[in-house]
């Protein structure tokens, strides 16, 4: 159930203090907070759209819509339908898919096996027909062979750079003061620089949201080089074409390296980090040694604390 309907200024000062220890740490693009309340994820949004979304998600957007009226007695409350929520969101997006934009997105890092791919694409207002007619989306809704079928076609036509970092430069930099999100703001900003500095005819530069915007400028204190003026926002992938191809390019070069890997290896290896990478992160170990699997995966997830030395 999504229940939504805008405030006033002080019913978002309300609950802003009421849920500021309910907060998720992940806020979504253009919202002042997203919160955890019983069964009911409560997201306010700089507009004043306050949405509702769960099993009571009525009941905690009535003592919303209660706190509103006692506040602002004279002023007549707006409900927006979810039909209407859907096409002011998609309206909030438009000028960034229909722009000239560098994009950048990241794959492998879910992933026990097979190396970190970071890249950027640049997709200028003249080449959207072109990405379109293709079927460029989110690399995740794609199957592998689709992902080999169409990158070729897009890599002849759009700019990019990518970066690979494979599991044993991952163990090295990986540490209590470099976490995984540090990691992804020094390879974005790696790719983004490079890209950003060939092609200046750009409106936007989009990153799909991993960080908020000033932690990940944190993350690149004491780089020589920091790509500035990035809009963040979430599921960019599914929003802006330069940020799609980045995460379909971003993929194919994944995909190409984790079977060099099993080649290399002699053994299939599986995606992601569920039970069946343990059986093979084990059979890693029995034939080639602790250390070979220090080499090929990555040692901070807990499947490397369920493996025998």
């Amino acid at each position: 159930m999504t229940i939504s309907f805008k405030v006033s200024e002080n019913t978002k000062q309300k609950a802003i203090e009421y849920f500021k220890d309910k907060k998720r740490a992940k806020t979504p693009a253009y919202a002042l907070f997203q919160a955890d309340e019983e069964d009911t994820v409560v997201t306010l949004y700089e507009s004043g759209s306050m949405v509702f979304q769960g099993i009571s998600a009525d009941i905690d957007a009535n003592i919303w819509k209660e706190t509103e009226r006692r506040l602002n007695p004279n002023k007549k409350l707006l409900e927006k339908t979810k039909k209407e929520k859907n096409k002011e969101e998609k309206q909030n997006y438009t000028k960034y898919y229909y722009a000239s934009t560098i994009g950048s997105d990241e794959v492998g890092t879910g992933d026990f096996f097979g190396p970190i791919v970071v890249t950027s694409s640049y997709v200028s207002k003249e080449n959207i027909p072109f990405l379109e007619n293709l079927g460029v989306k989110d690399s995740k809704k794609l199957s592998d062979e689709k992902i080999l079928e169409i990158v070729p076609k897009i890599i002849q036509k759009i700019p990019y750079k990518s970066f690979i970092l494979n599991n044993s430069d991952y163990n090295k930099f990986y540490s209590k003061d470099v976490n995984m999100n540090k990691i992804k703001a020094i390879l974005h900003n790696k790719v983004l620089v490079a890209l950003a500095t060939e092609y200046k005819d750009y409106d936007y530069i989009i990153v799909d949201e991993f960080a908020k915007e000033n932690i990940y400028y944190r993350y690149l204190e004491g780089a020589k080089q920091v790509c500035k003026n990035i809009t963040f926002f979430t599921k960019a992938e599914d929003k802006v074409l330069s940020v799609a191809c980045a995460s379909m390019i971003s993929r194919f070069i994944f995909i190409k390296e984790f079977d060099k890997l099993s080649k290399e290896l002699g053994i299939t290896l599986p995606k992601g980090s569920s039970s069946i990478v343990d059986e093979v992160a084990t059979t890693i170990t029995k034939k080639y040694g602790y250390n070979k699997l220090q080499e090929v995966a990555k040692m901070n997830f807990k499947n490397a604390q369920k493996i025998n030395k």
